[in-house]
């Protein structure tokens, strides 16, 4: 499993009763986990008295409820616990959300490590990192900050313009990151017409959404075909290749069956998937936050 461990100012406190207690930051927070099928003694306090609780409706969606959170606020990560430092702006949104997903530093540490390795080996070399579905920009973020040039692809406006504020925040204003308002599979098209090529790729393909257009996407349906796609606008040796999934269908095992029947085929390398997971405090067991395939070059 992939662990996302090296965070200070984040943690998972506690899980149970369908529900996870997390701090960010100074702030405490009660939010919904689909994972959290177990019910156990909340005997931690700060279950009662957090700063903000999102209540999941049986019907679907679900509302927060306040007591003490500002309406923005910031948190820190080190990459590799010890590196550069990148700071994101939290807010909480839409359907329990805060903007940033954390066991995703656990890729950040593995991609960043590549990037710098590939740099010192050849300072004079660029690093091209395509991110798709690249909501608020943690893995561009963090993949700049490594010294790569990004360019960063997400359908939603709001998203885009929240990961510039993660870029500025974390020192990043003025990095080499193209910032695109698109639709991830018609700019993959465009890109193969073009003759693009990237050296590394990151997807974090949602399990259900639509386009600008209207357009449907179901990831069961269409991630197989996005990947078979990508294949095409990658350098001829990649660096490396993440992709994500939080859809509960999705084994570690499928990941590793479609990226190496397109990767690793097409390129050599090497393919790993598994479990992406955060440490719960209360008890010392790991909560899985969905998976993660990745190539190697």
């Amino acid at each position: 499993m992939y662990i996302a461990d090296n965070w200070t100012d984040y943690e998972v406190l506690d899980t149970s009763g369908g529900e996870k207690l997390e701090r960010w930051g100074d702030f405490f927070l009660v939010r919904p986990d689909p994972q959290v099928i177990w019910n156990t003694p909340k005997k931690d306090k700060i279950w009662h008295r957090p700063n903000a609780h999102y209540h999941r409706s049986a019907k679907g969606g679900g509302e927060w409820e306040f007591f003490d959170l500002p309406n923005e606020w910031t948190i820190d990560y080190r990459l590799n616990g010890d590196g550069a430092k990148l700071t994101f702006c939290l807010k909480p949104f839409a359907f329990k959300h805060t903007g940033l997903f954390p066991e995703q530093a656990a890729n950040w540490d593995w991609f960043t490590s590549i990037i710098k390795k590939a740099l010192e080996k050849d300072p004079g070399r660029e690093v091209n990192v395509l991110n798709l579905f690249a909501y608020t920009g943690g893995a561009t973020v963090a993949a700049a900050s490594a010294g790569a040039k990004v360019t960063h692809v997400d359908a939603a406006k709001g998203m885009v313009g929240w990961a510039k504020e993660n870029a500025k925040a974390s020192g990043l204003g003025n990095a080499p990151i193209r910032w695109l308002v698109d639709d991830c599979v018609k700019f993959v098209e465009r890109e193969i017409r073009r003759g693009s090529r990237y050296d590394a790729l990151i997807m974090d393909p949602p399990s259900y959404g639509r386009g600008p257009k209207g357009e449907i996407w179901k990831l069961e349906d269409n991630v197989f075909s996005l990947i078979e796609r990508t294949a095409l606008i990658m350098a001829d040796r990649p660096l490396f290749i993440l992709v994500n999934s939080y859809t509960t269908g999705l084994q570690p095992a499928v990941l590793s069956y479609m990226m190496n029947t397109v990767y690793a085929a097409r390129f050599g390398g090497e393919v790993v998937s598994s479990e992406v997971g955060l440490p719960v405090s209360s008890n010392g067991l790991i909560l899985p936050c969905g998976a993660a395939g990745r190539y190697t070059g």
